[in-house]
C-alpha cells in the first residue's frame, strides 16, 4: 500500500507519521511519500519521519519529493495537509478583519474566504494530476476550509472524503469523563465543517444508550470551559456545540479578545520555527511533546482510520467525515457537503441517518451552506463581486458597508494568489 502527503513538509507530519506508526496493523503502509514544494523543511520532517519509523520498528518506506506527479504516481490514497500562502497569509487572515469588528480566523469568516480563494483553486489541480496518475486513487482533505474544498472536489467528479478532528477529539474527551474506552463512544455530530453538534453520545454504537443528559449533569462546567462557552447556555441548548460556534455565538466578545492579543498565527509561526530546529536533530526519533500544542490533535489516528476504511483495511465501521449532503438533511441542497457519521468502506461513505434538527441549528446551517456555495462560486470563477456577494452572505459579516470594505482588504491582502485580481 502506498499513501500520499501532500504538504508532507508540514510541521503537522510526525504526528501523522507516528499515527501509522503505532497502527500499521490497521492501516500497513509499505510506502509513505511526503510531497512538499520547500525541500530543505521536507528534508527535516522526512529525516525525523524515517527515524519515528525506525524506532517503532515498522518497515515501511519513507520517501520525500518536490515533485507532485512522482510522489502521487502508484498512490492507494493522497492526503492533501497544504496551506497555500503559509503561515504569513494566516496571519493576515486573523488580523485584517478585525479592523471591521468582524472575527479574524482562518476558517471562518473573510479571514476564511481569503483561505478558500488561495486555496480551492491549487487543490483542483492537485486533484487532476492525481486523477491522470491513478484515477482510483481515493484523496482525503485536511486542508482547510473542510467544507468549501471537500465541495469543489466533489463537485469536479473526484474520489474525495473531508476529515476533521473535531469530532475525534471530543470523542476522546467524552470518553474520558465516562471512563469507557473511545472505541465504546459514539458521538451523533451533525452539522457542516467547523459548525457542528453533538446531539447525543451513545455508548456502544449508533443504537447504543444516549448519555448525554448525563454528561451535560456531571461534567457541564469542564466541557463549557472547555468551549469557553458558558454552562447555562449548555443547559439550555442541551447539545455540545464545537468550539468553533463560539464564533457565532459570542462574536463581540471573540473580536474584544482578538484585538488584545497576538495572533494564533505567529504564535503557531514562532513554535513551528522551534520545532524544525528540534527536527534537526538526528538524536529525535519521537514526535516532541511541543507538536501537541500545534493542533491537529488525534488528526493521525482520524486519518489512519479513514484511510484504512476506504482500502479496505480495518478501520473503526463508523467514522466523522465530510461528503455530500445527498438528501441526509433535508433543508439542505444534495451537493452541500455536511460532517456527520457515516460507514466507510472501498465503495466509499455512506451517512447514517439523522434525526430532525432543531430549527435554532439547522437555520445557521443553511445560512453558512448558502454562503459556502458562494464562496465556492468566487474561488472557481474570481471577480470581486462573487467576493462580495459571499461576505454579504457569511452570517458573521452581513452589512452591505462592512463586506464593501472586506471584499478591497481581502483582495488587496491575496492579490498574488487570485490569477483574476
Amino acid at each position: 500500500m502506498k499513501l500520499t502527503v501532500v504538504g508532507g513538509g508540514s510541521t503537522y507530519t510526525p504526528e501523522l507519521v507516528d499515527g501509522f506508526a503505532r497502527l500499521r496493523d490497521t492501516l500497513p503502509i509499505e510506502e509513505l511519500v511526503l510531497v512538499d514544494p520547500a525541500e530543505e523543511r521536507l528534508e527535516l520532517v522526512g529525516g525525523l519521519a524515517r527515524r519515528i519509523f525506525a524506532r517503532q520498528g515498522h518497515g515501511g518506506r519513507i520517501v520525500t519529493t518536490a515533485d507532485l506527479d512522482r510522489g502521487v504516481e502508484g498512490a492507494d490514497a493522497v492526503l492533501l495537509q497544504l496551506r497555500v500562502g503559509g503561515q504569513a497569509a494566516r496571519e493576515q487572515d486573523e488580523t485584517w478583519p478585525l479592523e471591521c469588528g468582524c472575527v479574524g480566523q482562518e476558517t471562518t469568516g473573510a479571514g476564511g474566504l481569503a483561505k478558500a480563494l488561495r486555496t480551492v483553486p491549487v487543490v483542483l489541480d492537485i486533484a487532476e494530476r492525481v486523477r491522470r496518475a491513478n484515477p482510483g486513487a481515493w484523496i482525503i482533505d485536511f486542508t482547510n476550509p473542510v467544507g468549501i474544498v471537500t465541495r469543489a472536489l466533489l463537485r469536479a467528479g473526484h474520489r474525495a472524503v473531508g476529515l476533521c478532528n473535531v469530532a475525534i477529539g471530543l470523542q476522546r474527551k467524552f470518553a474520558g469523563h465516562l471512563g469507557v474506552a473511545p472505541a465504546d463512544v459514539h458521538l451523533d455530530h451533525v452539522g457542516l465543517n467547523h459548525l457542528t453538534w453533538e446531539t447525543g453520545v451513545r455508548l456502544g454504537g449508533p443504537s447504543g444508550e444516549d448519555v448525554l443528559p448525563k454528561l451535560l449533569t456531571g461534567h457541564g462546567d469542564t466541557i463549557a470551559a472547555d468551549l469557553r462557552l458558558p454552562r447555562p447556555l449548555l443547559d439550555r441548548l442541551g447539545v455540545v456545540p464545537s468550539y468553533y460556534l463560539r464564533y457565532y455565538y459570542a462574536h463581540d466578545e471573540v473580536v474584544r479578545e482578538l484585538r488584545t492579543k497576538p495572533s494564533r498565527a505567529a504564535e503557531v509561526a514562532a513554535m513551528e520555527r522551534r520545532l524544525l530546529e528540534m527536527y534537526a536533530d538526528p538524536a529525535l526519533d519521537e514526535k516532541p511533546a511541543l507538536l501537541a500544542q500545534r493542533g491537529g490533535a488525534y488528526y493521525s489516528e482520524a486519518a489512519v482510520d479513514l484511510a484504512a476504511g476506504l482500502l479496505g483495511g480495518s478501520g473503526s465501521p463508523y467514522q466523522v467525515v465530510n461528503t455530500d449532503n445527498a438528501g441526509t438533511l433535508p433543508f439542505l441542497p444534495d451537493d452541500a457537503v455536511i460532517e456527520v457519521q457515516a460507514t466507510v468502506g472501498p465503495s466509499g461513505v455512506t451517512p447514517l441517518p439523522v434525526p430532525a434538527v432543531d430549527p435554532l441549528f439547522a437555520g445557521l446551517m443553511a445560512n453558512v451552506t448558502a454562503y459556502e456555495d458562494l464562496a465556492l462560486d468566487a474561488a472557481l470563477r474570481g471577480g470581486r463581486d462573487r467576493v462580495f456577494r459571499a461576505l454579504l452572505a457569511h452570517p458573521l459579516i452581513g452589512q452591505y458597508a462592512c463586506a464593501d470594505t472586506l471584499t478591497d482588504q481581502l483582495i488587496a491582502h491575496n492579490r498574488e494568489h487570485l490569477t483574476w485580481a
